[in-house]
């Protein structure tokens, strides 16, 4: 069944809905998910070229994960861009160009699944990574009487690129979050019912 409503100024309000909700989303994510990809790059790139100890936390499960949730992040903004050519094909004149209900919910409820299975890899990221930088600093040694510290393995001194990493699983969550914010109302906005939308 196509998306056909007996006002078309509601089914036109819908079609706006969905491009401006899909740009926005769209963009917050592309934003964010460039960000933390850099930041991830740049971390791995400058373990590799200083020989960092394998104990960093930009590798191992929290990397894996981190990575984990950026590849679904790219289908998140993927989604989003598809949201803003579903709402032109809902605006189209032509009856047979516009999608039917079902299949917008599909993409609407899978958007949905993507940004809460991301949410997931990624927070299990963020716990590996802090996990990392807590056993990091209950290891630190105990200040000297000269009040600096002496004879410290580097690899157990968290450092700023361990923050880094953090900053970049965070903006990966948020990312989603909005992804999925997105994804909710406009779940809403299609299955409001008649009499709500007219009210």
């Amino acid at each position: 069944m196509v998306i056909s409503m007996s006002d078309s100024s509601t089914l036109r309000a819908i079609a706006q809905t969905f491009r401006l909700t899909g740009w926005i989303s769209f963009w917050i994510q592309l934003v964010l998910g460039v960000v933390s990809g850099v930041i991830l790059l740049f971390a791995v790139f400058s373990q590799r070229a200083g020989n960092t100890s394998s104990n960093n936390p930009g590798t191992g499960f929290g990397a894996f994960f981190a990575v984990a949730g950026l590849i679904g992040l790219a289908v998140g903004i993927y989604l989003a861009f598809r949201y803003t050519r579903l709402g032109l094909r809902l605006e189209s004149s032509n009856l047979n160009n516009r999608p039917r209900k079902v299949e917008t919910v599909q993409v609407v409820r899978f958007a949905v699944m993507v940004h809460l299975v991301g949410i997931l890899l990624t927070l299990f990221g963020a716990q590996a990574i802090v996990g990392t930088l807590l056993t990091k600093s209950l290891t630190l040694p105990q200040v000297g009487g000269g009040g600096v510290y002496t004879q410290v393995d580097p690899s157990r001194i968290i450092q700023s690129l361990d923050i880094f990493v953090v900053q970049a699983n965070t903006n990966t969550v948020t990312a989603h979050f909005a992804g999925l914010v997105a994804s909710i109302w406009l779940l809403y906005r299609i299955s409001k019912p008649q009499s709500e939308r007219n009210s």
